[in-house]
């Protein structure tokens, strides 16, 4: 198990219970493999921190864009939560090194490993908001998470791929984007997707693989928007 005074100096936050932190950094399926381990996994402090960091980021929301419409904020929200880019926050501090998880999931290097990490920076903001406070943790969400919206916003990441990429094309072509599965693999409970959208070729213009159909359509809209620009 690594330092996790290191972890705390990367996030500048020094617990007073160090147990609430190791608690935040444990997996579910650590404990399969270490049955001796004394504390519990983390999902019950990531069911805290999600509220915590929903909340935070909230607020800073609706004090920074005092014109802005519901429906704006909410979008602007859900692209500083989602778990894309929780996970890109957790790698700005190596939380891998740090997090108790299995043999195989520390190999994994699928969408599967960023929910992992997207999930534990949850239960490491409830963590710190038992430890040491709301505002604590709402100085963490503002330092490490907040600071993506200006990227966001620039890049309009923001925006529904699928619904951005039919506008553009609609207004250009006169068409409506479709999609068709151009594969499947993997176990049932672990599928793999790889869809094609077209607009009016036989040739599909962009290519996206995901663990579903919406995710790899969306996926595809990405690369389609991404060529098109």
């Amino acid at each position: 198990m690594k330092d996790v005074s290191v972890l705390e100096k990367n996030i500048d936050v020094i617990f007073k219970d160090r147990d609430v932190l190791n608690e935040a950094l444990t997996h579910r399926s650590y404990l399969n493999e270490n049955p001796k381990w004394l504390l519990p996994h983390n999902e019950r402090l990531e069911f805290l921190g999600d509220a915590v960091l929903e909340l935070a980021v909230t607020e800073a929301l609706y004090k920074k864009f005092p014109s802005s419409p519901e429906g704006d904020l909410t979008v602007y929200r859900a692209a500083l939560v989602n778990y894309q880019t929780l996970a890109s926050v957790a790698s700005g501090f190596s939380l891998d090194d740090f997090i108790l998880m299995s043999r195989g999931e520390k190999m994994d290097n699928s969408k599967a490993k960023e929910v992992i990490l997207a999930n534990a920076i949850e239960a490491l903001i409830g963590a710190i908001y038992l430890d040491q406070g709301y505002e604590a943790a709402e100085r963490f969400i503002s330092e490490k998470v907040l600071v993506k919206l200006p990227d966001i916003l620039k890049s309009k990441s923001y925006k529904d791929p699928k619904s951005e990429l039919q506008e553009i094309v609609q207004d250009k072509f006169r068409v409506t984007p479709s999609y068709k599965v151009l594969e499947e693999s993997g176990p049932a409970h672990k599928r793999e997707f790889k869809v094609g959208v077209y607009f009016k070729d036989e040739t599909p213009e962009a290519e996206g693989n995901g663990t579903s159909k919406q995710e790899a359509e969306a996926e595809a809209a990405k690369n389609a928007l991404k060529k098109l620009q």
